[in-house]
């Protein structure tokens, strides 16, 4: 069974053609079939790829080693034909060595400048090997080929007519389809330039600050007990301007002036920090009227840690069983008491009870590991 070639084509060129080399390469790469020939052939969508170009792959030199396997992978040669590529000895050896293979109908001419067979070495776009390897008459695709009066409608012809007789097919089985997509693209073209200048218009008309009420919601359970939530930091990034304001009390507004109309209805972060509770960063569609939910941080006042002590003998209560407020816990062997409450009881303070005396029986929160209860 014969092995499929690593690359579909091989692109020789000339130094000075590499920018032809990278487009042609990209437009050959993407370029989208017709459904009804895909399935008629087999083909996917974008049949004509890999394409090999050297300055994606090595740099290009002489006919090493590694360009000779290159050739060999592929399945095409695509000559870009230039008064460069004519005088380009490498050029010569690419065309000679992809003959020497059998392949010679596998050879395709792009002309991007210069005329062929002018006689002219200044404007002639042939190589001369082609003349001495006695190939067939070659027309190849031609750029410049005035059939139609726009010169970038008649370089769209020859790229058609590359893939036609790259993929052996009618050239009007190509060319037709394109044509209606060319003229599609430049219809959605002028659409979208209307559109961007309407856009323009209206963003230059609408272009007036407006000023941004931003309100916070406390989306916790709202425990009485607990301090209020006091001086919030609300801040507003946009682009990379920051606005801020602080709320003294949850019943406040942060005002955020002179914000450019622009911005109405995009993204924008907004953060909240705020004792007591937990940071808030998230980014909101920008509207004159905000509200930004909030919530306590429940270890605050409710992660509880000390150890109780007997003065006495100097000696932390191990293991004992006391309650926290109304929640029972026990110490551990270090003498370490912990304790998590639920957000709905916790108090700014708790009561601690235990089986003996206790000289100070009341924990304030916040507290931690160096907070000390000492027995009687």
């Amino acid at each position: 069974m014969e092995q499929p070639f690593k690359y579909f084509a091989f692109i020789s060129y000339n130094s000075k053609d590499t920018a032809w080399g990278k487009k042609l390469q990209k437009k050959l790469e993407h370029y989208r079939m017709p459904s009804t020939l895909c399935s008629e052939h087999g083909w996917q969508r974008t049949p004509i790829k890999p394409v090999f170009f050297a300055p994606t792959d090595i740099q290009p030199g002489g006919l090493s080693e590694e360009l000779q396997e290159r050739l060999k992978a592929s399945q095409n040669l695509i000559v870009i034909c230039s008064p460069n590529s004519a005088k380009s000895k490498w050029v010569g050896r690419e065309i000679e060595f992809f003959h020497s293979l059998g392949r010679t109908n596998n050879i395709h001419f792009f002309i991007v400048e210069g005329s062929p067979h002018s006689g002219d070495p200044d404007t002639e776009c042939f190589n001369p090997v082609i003349d001495q390897l006695g190939l067939p008459e070659i027309l190849g695709a031609n750029i410049h080929e005035k059939v139609y009066r726009w010169p970038w409608l008649n370089k769209e012809r020859a790229y058609a007519q590359l893939i036609s007789k790259l993929l052996g097919v009618e050239f009007d089985t190509i060319w037709q389809r394109h044509k209606r997509r060319i003229i599609r693209r430049a219809i959605a073209w002028t659409v979208g330039l209307l559109a961007v200048l309407v856009t323009l218009f209206a963003v230059w008309k609408m272009n007036q600050p407006i000023d941004v009420q931003t309100h916070l919601h406390e989306a916790s359970f709202h425990n009485e007990a607990l301090p209020p939530l006091k001086d919030a930091v609300v801040t507003m990034t946009l682009d990379n301007e920051t606005k801020t304001d602080t709320l003294r009390t949850m019943d406040a507004t942060a005002l955020f002036a002179n914000i450019p109309h622009r911005f109405l209805n995009k993204p924008v972060r907004l953060t909240v920090t705020c004792r007591d509770f937990l940071d808030v960063d998230t980014t909101l569609l920008l509207t004159p009227d905000m509200t930004l939910d909030i919530r306590r941080d429940p270890s605050v006042y409710g992660n509880i840690h000390f150890r109780l002590f007997n003065p006495n003998d100097e000696t932390f209560y191990t293991n004992e069983t006391l309650h926290v407020g109304e929640f029972e816990t026990t110490s551990d062997g270090q003498g370490r008491v912990s304790c998590l409450i639920p957000l709905e009881s916790q108090r700014k303070s708790y009561k601690i009870t235990t089986a003996f005396p206790l000289l100070n029986d009341t924990i304030h929160m916040p507290c931690g590991e160096n907070d000390v209860i000492l027995s009687q």
